[in-house]
């Protein structure tokens, strides 16, 4: 499938650039996308602002953009007053700080994406780039603009290119929970027989393992009513209901049973 890029632009580390793109690293153009649709016409439904208080609708050139400061009140911000306070530049992912590689928590971590040299004269350049990354065993942090928004980012070297992540902004990142309480000792037959247990049901990773079941049953009805134009029910994806039995099931019991299954258990594909 070829690469569809997603932002162009320039690499720049000191006085060394390099022409590059960007393309996100995951996609949900495979996911199922419905319409809104009036069901006695069948024509697509459109979205409109309106007036919360006389109910007209509003022009373009009416809408603003507002922040509010007490009940109905507001500060209005216009476009280019929201544009003067983003980067001079957007079209330059410049590295000014390094960090040690692995030293920023995965929490930190938004969305990936694949960065690469543009033409043959960049490629040297970004080459260099990544290299020094390596050998250095760091990252490097930049800023740029995604998404209609500024945003921090990380440029980590892998393999022959360098990965993109866009960072999340400190105030979105929420504090640690709270751990457990108690001194977290574990009753040593009790560990072996669990960690036997996850011994027992460890296999190597296949993106098959992480399919979307709902995405396969809608496809799989969407199909059936294309087919016979009549309503169907889809299949019930309910599974049978235990009945909670509390916290007073024996633990061992419990892993000598699950154990004792593992012997026929085929593995997943």
């Amino acid at each position: 499938m070829a690469r569809q890029t997603y932002w162009k632009g320039y690499l720049k580390l000191s006085l060394v650039t390099a022409a590059v793109s960007l393309t996100p690293a995951t996609t949900d153009s495979n996911q199922l996308r419905f319409h809104v649709l009036n069901r006695k016409t069948k024509n697509r439904v459109e979205s409109r602002y309106f007036d919360s208080v006389t109910h007209k609708p509003i022009a373009d050139k009416d809408q603003a953009r507002g922040y509010p400061r007490g009940e109905d009140d507001y500060v209005i911000l216009e476009d280019k007053e929201l544009e003067e306070v983003g980067l001079e530049s957007t079209k330059t992912i410049d590295i000014d700080t390094f960090v040690p590689r692995g030293s920023i928590d995965w929490i930190w971590y938004d969305k990936p994406h694949f960065l690469t040299p543009e033409d043959k004269v960049g490629t040297e350049a970004f080459c260099v780039i990544r290299e020094s990354m390596k050998a250095n065993d760091v990252v490097g942090i930049a800023r740029l603009v995604l998404y209609r928004r500024e945003r921090a980012v990380l440029l980590e070297p892998q393999g022959k290119g360098i990965i993109l992540w866009t960072l999340h902004f400190g105030d979105e990142v929420r504090p640690p929970a709270a751990t457990l309480d108690g001194d977290g000792k574990v009753d040593a037959t009790v560990l072996s027989l669990m960690t036997k247990l996850v011994k027992d049901r460890t296999e190597e990773w296949q993106p098959t393992m992480v399919q979307d079941p709902i995405q396969k049953r809608l496809k799989a009805m969407i199909r059936a009513k294309q087919k016979s134009l009549v309503k169907a029910t889809p299949p019930s994806s309910k599974r049978p209901t235990t009945k909670p039995t509390g916290n007073v099931v024996n633990i061992m019991d419990a892993l000598k049973k699950s154990l004792a299954k593992e012997t026929g258990r085929p593995k997943s594909h």
